[in-house]
C-alpha cells in the first residue's frame, strides 16, 4: 500500500455499511494474487468496476457488484487525489455510463486504465506502466551485458574492402 491509498478493513465483516468511512466515487483498491484489483464506489454499497479477470481466466465486462462481491474476502483501500475534474456525482456517471462494455484488454484498457478514466479523464495503469519500465530496464541491461561480453568479438571480423 501506498501513502496514496488508506486501508478499510473489510474482510471481516465487508457487507455491513460502513457509514461515512467510504464516499462514491472514491477509488477502491483489493489486492489479488499478483496485482491489485480497482473499482469505483458509487454508493449504497455496491462498487462498478471491470470485472476483467477478478473472478476467472474468461474475460468480464464492467458491471456494477456489491462491496463484498469486490473484495472477495480481502480489505479494501482507498486511492486518494490530490484534485479530480470530476465531481464525486460525476465520477459515479462516468463509471455507470460504461456497465456493460466488454473491451477489458490487460495492458489497455482493464479495472485500473477504467477507474483512472472515471477520476481523471485518463486512461492510465500504474501496475501496467511499473511491468513496462521494469521490463524496459531489464532489456537495457541484457543489451548492456551482451555488447561489453560480445562486443570486441562482434567488432574483429575482418573487414572487406571494395572494388
Amino acid at each position: 500500500m501506498t501513502d496514496a491509498t488508506r486501508s478499510v478493513s473489510l474482510a471481516a465483516d465487508v457487507a455491513r455499511p460502513i457509514g461515512g468511512a467510504l464516499r462514491i466515487g472514491a477509488h477502491l483498491v483489493t489486492p489479488r494474487r499478483g496485482y491489485t484489483h480497482h473499482g469505483i464506489y458509487v454508493g449504497e454499497n455496491r462498487v462498478v468496476h471491470y470485472s476483467g479477470w477478478s473472478r476467472a481466466l474468461l474475460r468480464g465486462p464492467i458491471e456494477e457488484v456489491s462491496l463484498a462481491r469486490f473484495a472477495d474476502g480481502r480489505d479494501v483501500s482507498i486511492k486518494s487525489y490530490p484534485r479530480t475534474p470530476y465531481s464525486p456525482e460525476e465520477v459515479v456517471a462516468r463509471a455507470r455510463s460504461r456497465l456493460g462494455e466488454d473491451r477489458y484488454r490487460l495492458t489497455t484498457n482493464n479495472c485500473e486504465h477504467f477507474c483512472e478514466w472515471c477520476l481523471s479523464g485518463q486512461s492510465r495503469s500504474e501496475q501496467v506502466e511499473r511491468i513496462v519500465s521494469s521490463v524496459r530496464v531489464a532489456a537495457l541491461a541484457a543489451t548492456r551485458f551482451l555488447k561489453e561480453t560480445f562486443g570486441a568479438v562482434l567488432n574483429t571480423r575482418p573487414r572487406t574492402t571494395g572494388c
